[in-house]
């Protein structure tokens, strides 16, 4: 049975990524974790109807993790439920030149979620102290040469403030590493080739940066040590088996949406001797339509 709090990360202790697991045993059946992971949406649905009313504070649910970790699947079967006038999903992929123009945080900044509202960052501004760090892409990015020296220590107290500043002006970012094992990252890919409905999902990038696996598994590690607080905890999700990655997550997500505990607005009583003004029209206006119905 899985703990959360073996697989949350705050920063009182150090993340040491090979001592967790990429998979994990939920203790249950299939049915009881299909029975389980939909009393999960039920709530999770509950709670965010309620924060969209409430508008007092906004989510940010950041997913990490290798090529085919499984986070366009866990954002499909986990937020199925939510109404989505209140949810943004948005896809940080290679930044564009109008990106690249500006700090690296620019582009996160336009998509925040206002308050009452969840976004989806499917990768994220880690993006910059992983793949850029593993690749050295700093270098081509048009920075001045003052900005270069140790500048992912940099980067890490800039997002350390990052996430203080948005906590303090009531957004909770709350950060989900897919924790994926390279031989599941293979059959993964291989499924993606061998069946043609997935062909499409298929990147040859997908391979080549597996030859840069240590790389990336120490540079998620370095980050996820270096920016985990209370208030953006990290969280280390096994993700070889999909059915148990997406119920952890979902818990991890309810819990979330608990602690801000938002609830639908109270009415003053100025409001509510409005609406019983109102609801005393409209029942009148049907009694009327009802006895104009009985007339011959």
């Amino acid at each position: 049975m899985y703990n959360l709090k073996k697989l949350a990360f705050d920063g009182e202790h150090k993340l040491d990524l090979d001592s967790q697991p990429c998979r994990i045993k939920t203790g249950k059946t299939k049915e009881e974790e299909q029975a389980l992971m939909d009393a999960h949406l039920t709530e999770i649905s509950k709670y965010q109807d309620k924060l969209f009313a409430d508008k007092t504070e906004g989510l940010v649910i950041l997913l990490q993790g290798m090529d085919a970790a499984g986070k366009d699947g866990l954002i499909s079967h986990v937020m199925r439920g939510v109404n989505p006038q209140g949810v943004n999903v948005y896809s940080f992929k290679q930044p564009a030149a109008e990106e690249l123009a500006h700090d690296y945080l620019w582009r996160i900044a336009r998509c925040l979620p206002e308050r009452g509202k969840i976004a989806i960052f499917n990768r994220s501004y880690y993006e910059d102290v992983l793949i850029v760090k593993v690749h050295d892409l700093y270098r081509h990015q048009g920075l001045p040469e003052r900005c270069l020296d140790e500048i992912f220590e940099k980067r890490y107290e800039q997002i350390r403030c990052f996430e203080k500043y948005l906590w303090e002006n009531g957004i909770r970012v709350v950060k989900l590493f897919l924790h994926l094992s390279k031989e599941e990252q293979r059959e993964r890919l291989l499924d993606r080739i061998d069946d043609k409905t997935k062909n499409w999902k298929f990147s040859l990038s997908d391979v080549k940066e597996r030859e840069f696996w240590d790389g990336y598994q120490t540079a998620y590690q370095d980050a996820i040590n270096a920016t985990a607080s209370r208030h953006a905890p990290w969280y280390v999700v096994p993700a070889d088996k999909k059915p148990a990655a997406r119920l952890i997550a979902s818990e991890i997500i309810l819990n979330a949406l608990k602690d801000i505990n938002p609830d639908y607005p109270k009415l003053t009583d100025d409001m509510k001797h409005v609406i019983t003004q109102c609801a005393e029209q409209l029942r009148q206006e049907q009694k009327n339509e009802k006895n104009t119905d009985k007339q011959p």
